[in-house]
Parts: C-alpha cells; sequence; structure tokens
C-alpha cells in the first residue's frame, strides 16, 4: 500500500486550478474586490414592522409571506440595494437597509394597503374646522379634481386604530360629519384605517387637501403591475396600470358607468393620487395622466405596484447603526480573529515545531480561498458579511486546526510503533481521514441545521461555518496531506527533532521490546520499510 508514491503533484495542481479559477472570476468577472459588509459592519437601519388584525389575532402565515414578498418586490423596486425583509415570529416583518437607505427603509414600513375608492366630495382645503368652509355645510361638493401630483409625505405617523370587524360600517353620514372637522395636521398624517365597506374621510397624501370616499371598488391585490412610461403623442409622463382578470371586469363596469367621475387610490388610508375617468376602461392597461414628471410618474408607479399589502401593519421600531459604529465593530471582530489564529499559530509552533509550519501554511491558504469565495458569493447572490459570519469563521479556526491535530497526532502514533516517516505518513492518512471526514461532517450537518431554522445573523454564522468546513476539506485534501507525503521523502525532515517528530522516535526504551510482527533498529526499520510497504 505505501510503496505507490502518491501523485501529490497532480493534488497541487488541482489545488492551484482551484484558487487561480476564483480569482480569475474575482479580478476579471466584476467590480468589486472587497466581500459585501453586512448591517451591523457597515451601519444602516432595521425596521421591524407588526401586522395588526381584527382582535389582536395572529395573520396567517400565507398573508405575513406574501406581505414580505410584496415589500421585498418594493425594496427592489425602488432601488434600496442589499436590503434584507424577513419575517420574525407569527406577526413581524423585519427590514435591514444597509449603507445610507435609512430613511427609505422608514419609508417602507409605511407600506400597508391600497384601495380605489370613489371620490364622494373633494378635494376642499385641508384647514382648521372654523375655516373650513365644508364645516358649514357637509353636504356642499367642491370640483373634482384630475389628476392631484402624489408628493413624498413627511413626518411621523401615529399608530392608527384596528377598526372592530363586527361595527357596522361607517355611514355616509358619519363619514361626511368627519370630513367637515378633517385639519390633515401632524397629528393626523396617517388616516384612520377602514374596511372595504366604510365610507371615509381621507386626507391627500401631503396633507394639502381632503376627500370624502365611498366604499372600496377595487382592492389593491388585484393589481397585475403598474408602470411608468411617456406617451407617444406628445412625450409626456403617464403610469400605466394593469389589473388581473377579475380586476379588470369590475373595473371596467365601474368605469362605464362612472364616466367623469374621480376615482381616489388610496394608500394606508391617504390619497396618493385621485384621476377622473374619462372614458370606459374595459382592457387592459388604464392609462393615468396628469402633471407628471418621470420621479412622480415611478413613484405613483411603485406605489400602486407594490403597495397591495394583504396585512396591515405598523411600524414598531426603527434602530439606526452608524457607520462609525459598524467600522469599529469590524474592527473589533478582526482584531478577534487575529487573537485567535496567532494563537494557533503559537501552539502549533511550540507543539509541532515544523510540523506546525505546514498548519500554518493550510491556515494561510484556507483564508486565501475564502476570502476569493465570500466576495464571489456577494456579487452572485447578494451574501454580505457580518459580525455573526466572522464569528463563524472564527469558530472554524478551530475545526480546521483539529483536522490538522488528527492527522499529526495520528501520525506520532504511528511512528511510535517504530515505522519511518515515510512509511507513517500514507498509514496515518488512512485512519485520520476518516475522522476528519466524520468530524466535518459533523460540524457541516449541524451548520446546515441551524442555517434553516435560524433567521436574520444567525444564518450568516451558519453559512459561514458550513463553507469553511467544506473548504477545510478542501485544503486538507488537496494541499495539506499531499506536502506531508513529499515533505516525507526527506530523511532530515523526520529525524531532526525541529520537525516535532525527532522526540517521538525516541520514546521508547533502549532495550523495550519491539510491537508484535516488526523488527528494531535502523537497519531492520529499512528492512520493515520494504517488507511492509
Amino acid at each position: 500500500m505505501a510503496n505507490r508514491t502518491l501523485p501529490a503533484g497532480r493534488y497541487f495542481a488541482a489545488f492551484v486550478l482551484i484558487v487561480a479559477l476564483l480569482y480569475g472570476l474575482v479580478f476579471f468577472t466584476g467590480d468589486t474586490r472587497t466581500p459585501q459588509l453586512g448591517l451591523d459592519l457597515r451601519g444602516g437601519t432595521t425596521v421591524t414592522l407588526t401586522a395588526q388584525t381584527p382582535g389582536g389575532r395572529a395573520p396567517a402565515p400565507e398573508d405575513l409571506e406574501l406581505a414580505r414578498r410584496i415589500i421585498e418586490q418594493r425594496v427592489n423596486g425602488l432601488g434600496v440595494a442589499e436590503a434584507q425583509v424577513v419575517t420574525e415570529g407569527d406577526s413581524n416583518i423585519i427590514i435591514s437597509v444597509p449603507g445610507d437607505d435609512g430613511e427609505q427603509a422608514r419609508q417602507l414600513g409605511a407600506t400597508a394597503q391600497l384601495r380605489f375608492r370613489p371620490v364622494l366630495q373633494g378635494p376642499a382645503p385641508a384647514v382648521p374646522a372654523e375655516e373650513d368652509p365644508a364645516a358649514e355645510d357637509p353636504a356642499a361638493e367642491a370640483p373634482a379634481a384630475e389628476d392631484p401630483a402624489a408628493e413624498g409625505a413627511d413626518g411621523a405617523a401615529e399608530e392608527p386604530a384596528v377598526p372592530d370587524p363586527d361595527a357596522p360600517p361607517v355611514t355616509q353620514e358619519e363619514a361626511a360629519a368627519e370630513f367637515a372637522t378633517l385639519t390633515c395636521d401632524a397629528d393626523n398624517v396617517t388616516g384612520e384605517l377602514s374596511r372595504p365597506e366604510d365610507f371615509v374621510a381621507a386626507c391627500s397624501e401631503d396633507g394639502s387637501a381632503k376627500y370624502l370616499l365611498g366604499p372600496t371598488i377595487i382592492e389593491g391585490t388585484e393589481i397585475d403591475d403598474a408602470t411608468a412610461g411617456t406617451e407617444p403623442s406628445d412625450g409626456s409622463w403617464v403610469v400605466l396600470l394593469d389589473f388581473h382578470s377579475d380586476g379588470l371586469s369590475t373595473w371596467a363596469a365601474y368605469t362605464t358607468a362612472n364616466v367623469g367621475s374621480p376615482v381616489a387610490f388610496t394608500l394606508d388610508g391617504r390619497v396618493i393620487s385621485a384621476p377622473t375617468i374619462n372614458s370606459a376602461i374595459t382592457t387592459n392597461p388604464t392609462t393615468i395622466t396628469g402633471q407628471f414628471d418621470q420621479e412622480s410618474a415611478t413613484e405613483l408607479a411603485n406605489q400602486l405596484r407594490y403597495g397591495a399589502l394583504p396585512l396591515t401593519f405598523t411600524q414598531a421600531t426603527a434602530q439606526s447603526i452608524s457607520t462609525e459604529l459598524g467600522e469599529e465593530q469590524l474592527q473589533a471582530g478582526l482584531i478577534a480573529g487575529a487573537i485567535g489564529i496567532a494563537l494557533v499559530f503559537v501552539y502549533a509552533l511550540l507543539y509541532y515545531r515544523l510540523l506546525g509550519l505546514v498548519m500554518i501554511a493550510s491556515l494561510v491558504l484556507s483564508a486565501v480561498v475564502v476570502y476569493a469565495c465570500l466576495i464571489l458569493l456577494g456579487r452572485e447572490i447578494g451574501f454580505t458579511l457580518s459580525l455573526a459570519g466572522i464569528a463563524g469563521f472564527i469558530v472554524s479556526i478551530g475545526i480546521t486546526a483539529d483536522s490538522f491535530v488528527v492527522y499529526f497526532e495520528r501520525l506520532k502514533d504511528e511512528i511510535r510503533e517504530g515505522r519511518s516517516l515515510r512509511s507513517a505518513v500514507p498509514r496515518a492518512w488512512v485512519r485520520a481521514r476518516r475522522t476528519i471526514l466524520s468530524a466535518d461532517a459533523v460540524s457541516f450537518l449541524a451548520a446546515a441545521i441551524l442555517y434553516v431554522l435560524a433567521i436574520g445573523d444567525v444564518k450568516g454564522f451558519a453559512f459561514t461555518l458550513g463553507m469553511s468546513t467544506v473548504l477545510d476539506l478542501v485544503v486538507v485534501f488537496l494541499f495539506t496531506h499531499p506536502l506531508m507525503a513529499v515533505l516525507s521523502r526527506f530523511k532530515g525532515f523526520g529525524r531532526n527533532r525541529f520537525s516535532g517528530l525527532g522526540r517521538v522516535e525516541h520514546t521508547r526504551r533502549p532495550g523495550a521490546p519491539a510491537p508484535a510482527g516488526e523488527l528494531v533498529g535502523a537497519a531492520a526499520g529499512g528492512r520493515q520499510d520494504r517488507s511492509t510497504s
């Protein structure tokens, strides 16, 4: 078994090819040359949304997952880079945005329910009730606007009350009375949440106007797509709206019966647009015209496309992490990793001497491979390195070093039994290999289970731990063992006390009997190599 020379050159060539391929992709297929950093290292904002349902019951899991996907699509549609949208528990959705997009993340948290309602009255100026002419005559109807432009709303929102599902619908008279006194001031930014069957008094998105609206015509979930475009005739910006088949049927019937009437698009109880129906619309798309520029048309299209959530959410918490704090955490993580690696290096040199250099070289090459993988994973799947991920790498240092310890200790056992280094290496590898594979399999399985069951940063820890475990096998099989096979061919390496094996050869007491079936002495050792190889 041992007299067959290990084709070390092939193993080295395979390892070099892997490294060359990885770094070829790093330098020739993308712009970035460093791993992407996560929220806790780069700084950013985390927004937690809590679903509100009538009676405080937990939402259906499928509704929560659908809401998560829609919010994720809206994040992507707004161009917020590297954001993460995950569910937590049975009613929360967490939006994590690295970098300087924190304000956008907070605005995303305001997304809830999109509805189309008929405009019964308005727009009327949103002024204090004693100055509002509509307060004296709630039935007075102001002229309908063709299409108020949608502007971004500022200010902090109060938590709206969830309506009682068992209460009778709000009547037109009740809503008109509320409309008469509605001021749309800073204390009434989001408006009251309502049910589809209610008449409602609502404010425009910028708080400058108010409307009296009828029961819902179509829910926003019936929208299939919404895009910003330009009119071929004059180049003006418009919004093109497509409905699903059921929604299109309802929309066609309503627009046919209400030509010349305005209809309001409400998002979280706010009127984001109220265009007038110019003609019956029986096919897709519906064209919304107005005083749009590219920015306002794109904003309205995104609101219509991504604002239709099956649940209503309130912003429970919003936590910001400064870039400076992220840099400090990154520095602390790197220092911790450097200390861990340094301790492993010192231990390897003190205990294994020249064998320790083999271990150090293997760890360095493992880090080289890991670094390239992090860059490529960041490009291809958006993987971001978090503080938890760095912790996973630090833990993996011990797992990788443990593979070398198993191998080297088994090598010592073979030498203690009287074998030369050259014959001990293949024997030690055969036995150590099973242990290394078993230990790494357990580590990888634990990391995989943790990745599947965990959320947030814990997933980063599990991912880096599992990846490092796999790369440990690559380095041990393609570099460490072939290198030991090459070094074992040099007599000086095995006999030198500085190799870490010199003392092992002299641990047998002079005159002690040799193990059964083996010969003693240098000459016998040579015959043993030939007879057992």
